[in-house]
């Protein structure tokens, strides 16, 4: 271990009552022990050569005894080989976490070089499913633009789609009911439904059915009309033959 952590109050409160030289001898007997992460040499003659305290090795020797313990191994340090434990571990998850990180990010280079390698077959079926649009629906026979125009304004404003099947259900139901298609659509546009059932207009009489749009418009273009030429003033006109006064007697 080049780095290990240094609690300077739990040190301190440990070795406030170490002089100058026994203090410096444990500060470097920690460094060779992490250094290495291994136990010290078990004669202390040796240790103190190590740490460049030979002239001080009756207190190097009294500093192993308080802190250190001797074993077959040689000096051992309870803390220091717990701290060196904790560094490994850490050391071995992060290399395990690095690991799986870097085979995720490989995995999504290779799905996406299989799926850029597999886009060359596929691309001309992605492309026209991609591009494929619902078919518009054209005006159908016997129905005037304007009605048409008006049935697929109040479809959009009701969110009601628009397709060759609505078209053929309302003709079938207009069928029932005796009604045209354009009459159908008028009907329904007039009342806002988004659909048409010939039971709906059972009740209403054939003579009542409701005009095309582009009938209603011209007739109160008619009306209009005959308003502005004063057509629509009726005049009681008395056409009785006047009579001579003189063959009254």
């Amino acid at each position: 271990m080049h780095y290990y952590p240094f609690n300077i109050g739990d040190y301190k409160s440990h070795t406030s009552h170490l002089d100058l030289m026994e203090d410096l001898a444990y500060r470097l007997l920690l460094d060779l022990y992490y250094l290495h992460e291994r136990p010290l040499d078990g004669c202390s003659t040796s240790v103190a050569r190590q740490i460049g305290m030979r002239k001080y090795e009756k207190k190097v020797e009294s500093v192993l005894k308080e802190f250190f313990v001797l074993t077959d191994d040689g000096w051992t340090n309870i803390r220091a080989d717990h701290e060196i434990k904790h560094f490994h571990a850490k050391r071995q998850q992060a290399s395990k976490a690095g690991k799986a990180s870097a085979e995720r990010k490989f995995n999504g280079r290779s799905t996406e070089i299989q799926r850029t390698f597999n886009q060359t077959e596929t691309e001309t079926e992605t492309e026209t499913e991609t591009k494929k649009k619902p078919s518009k629906v054209i005006t159908p026979p016997n129905v005037s633009d304007e009605t048409w125009s008006s049935f697929i304004a109040q479809r959009k404003l009701s969110k009601a789609t628009i397709s060759q099947t609505v078209i053929n259900s309302f003709q079938r139901e207009a069928d029932k009911a005796g009604w045209t298609l354009e009459q159908a659509l008028t009907e329904t546009v007039a009342r806002g439904w988004r659909g048409f059932k010939a039971d709906w207009v059972k009740d209403k009489p054939v003579a009542q059915q409701l005009k095309s749009f582009k009938q209603m418009d011209e007739e109160r273009s008619r009306a209009r009309a005959d308003e502005m030429m004063g057509r629509n003033r009726r005049e009681t006109i008395d056409i009785t033959p006047i009579r001579n006064p003189l063959e009254l007697n």
